[in-house]
């Protein structure tokens, strides 16, 4: 299939000399300083549907480019692992179930990843290889239940932690489980305070004002929505929680996923042809300002990248800060349930040595 063939990226900002940009992070101070650039790069490109080593295939030989270009930071898509179910049913209708559907959704589960679990060990082994700060969408298995997710990983390979999707839209919530406020992490890197929100949660006020509190700095949002109206919320959000925002999206053509009468683009099939564009990516980097450093991109698979200037934040808190002194806490309060929502639990039986 032409999926599996590597096609050779589009990088949006000409290379850079990777000696000149490492030794202007402070590495142990304030990451908003000024004289502190970072490279970073949003990944527009398509799963390799139905085959998950394939598409770590793929995501290497990406990373690997980016790096080469002199990137810190890489953000994927949503679902880039697993893949995004675009356009499918699952032959799904209130009350009623078919054979197909059931095992369209097999088939899913199966392309998924644990995490733990190797996949998430090779890409951590990429991180550390190529010495990127690394942010990945993916499907999660956790039994027979799925999980929208972002991974993320430092440059020296370690696995941080994950950012399960709070609220999936429409059908994928027939797919996809909830997340919980046990993963809405801001992770402390020496590159910036980075965090992840996954499509159209990126909607809820209540879930940015979380982010925003705990002080993220690199606003990393993985999606699916490539309509243009994307970038206004993306731009909203940067100048709402003075930070980068970097989203990523998938470019992808009816070819990239299976044919039918394996794989139905439902009510449109008809009318695709295995060029079609079925999502036109739109990814794209801003500014605490406002200000569009790259993209949005419609014309392909494509390496996005810009150097953030991290004293842009500090410049943009100046004017507004969401939960700082732009806040009106004896109005307006919020409080996040952050632990673990869990359906079942066991209490153990305490014996008298126990106690004792």
């Amino acid at each position: 299939m032409s999926t599996h063939q590597h096609m050779s990226l589009v990088t949006a900002t000409p290379p850079i000399n990777v000696d000149q940009i490492f030794p202007e992070i402070e590495m142990s101070g304030d990451s908003s300083s000024s004289t502190s650039i970072v490279r970073a790069t949003v990944v527009q490109a398509c799963t390799i549907f139905y085959d998950t080593p394939a598409t770590l295939d793929k995501a290497e030989r990406l990373l690997a480019e980016a790096a080469d270009n002199g990137s810190q930071l890489v953000v994927f898509p949503e679902a880039f692992i697993g893949g995004y179910p675009r356009g499918s049913s699952f032959e799904l209708a209130i009350g009623a179930r078919t054979a197909k559907g059931r095992d369209d959704f097999r088939k899913y589960l199966a392309s998924a990843i644990d995490v733990p679990g190797p996949e998430v060990e090779r890409l951590a082994e990429m991180a550390r290889k190529y010495k990127v700060f690394l942010v990945m969408g993916v499907i999660e298995r956790e039994g027979y239940t799925l999980y929208c997710t972002v991974l993320f990983f430092d440059s020296q390979g370690q696995f941080l932690g994950k950012h399960r999707k709070l609220m999936p839209t429409a059908l994928e919530r027939c797919i996809w489980g909830f997340g919980d406020g046990s993963t809405i992490p801001v992770f402390d890197t020496p590159i910036g305070k980075i965090g992840a929100a996954v499509c159209w949660e990126n909607r809820m006020p209540s879930l940015r004002t979380a982010m925003y509190a705990k002080g993220i700095e690199i606003y990393c949002a993985p999606t699916a929505d490539a309509r243009e109206t994307w970038l206004a919320s993306m731009t909203h959000i940067a100048l709402e929680g003075g930070c980068f925002v970097l989203s990523a999206n998938q470019f992808c053509r009816r070819k990239d996923y299976p044919p039918p009468p394996e794989y139905t683009f439902s009510g449109s099939e008809e009318s695709l042809t295995p060029d079609s564009v079925v999502c036109a990516g739109g990814s794209s980097i801003i500014s605490p300002l406002g200000i569009v450093l790259a993209g949005p991109n419609y014309e392909g698979e494509a390496l996005i990248s810009a150097d953030l200037d991290l004293g842009d934040i500090a410049r943009a808190k100046f004017d507004f800060d969401v939960v700082g002194h732009y806040s009106r806490p004896e109005v307006f309060s919020l409080n996040i349930r952050e632990h673990p929502r869990k359906a079942v639990s066991f209490t153990s039986k305490v014996t008298k040595d126990e106690t004792a």
